[in-house]
């Protein structure tokens, strides 16, 4: 398994968090973004840049994920993408996207946006919180958790 990460829009609270993670459990992690991202020396984290344009980056993950693989992401037509691929997401505010809440997900999208079209609402989401960094670490905690007993079992031949 990697972990995949939109590194163009993730917060840099949330990077940090999980710079911290991969190191510890020995993860390997792939921020992908049209910038230069600022990653510190690690086996376990490679940073990619590609050129800049719409959805570039989304679609060079797109390219590489891997059934099974996290992808980390606020983008929730590309979480679609990567759940159809039989992958995990996470976003940055700790929230999960499955295949069981991302059509309602998608659907509350396409609404907000064509409220906002119509300038029925402004803004979007409020600045990232203390709170939101720990909702994303607690997720992000839990899912690895989920994943090491999944392969403890398959290892000890429990699953199949």
């Amino acid at each position: 398994m990697k972990i995949w990460v939109d590194a163009d829009a993730c917060p840099n609270l949330i990077k940090t968090v999980l710079f911290r993670v991969v190191q510890k459990k020995q993860l390997f992690m792939v921020l992908v973004a049209n910038q230069a991202i600022a990653v510190p020396p690690s086996k376990y984290i490679q940073m990619i840049r590609v050129a800049g344009g719409f959805d570039v980056a989304d679609d060079y993950i797109l390219k590489h994920l891997q059934a099974g693989d996290l992808l980390i992401t606020g983008d929730i037509p590309f979480a679609a993408k990567a759940i159809e691929r039989q992958c995990f997401v996470i976003n940055p505010r700790g929230e999960v996207y499955d295949p069981e809440n991302i059509g309602e997900k998608l659907a509350m999208r396409h609404f907000m946006e064509e409220m906002r079209n119509n300038g029925l609402v402004s803004g979007g989401q409020g600045a990232m919180a203390a709170k939101d960094v720990q909702n994303f670490a607690n997720a992000l905690d839990r899912f690895l958790s989920r994943q090491a007993a999944h392969a403890a079992k398959q290892q000890a031949g429990v699953l199949k």
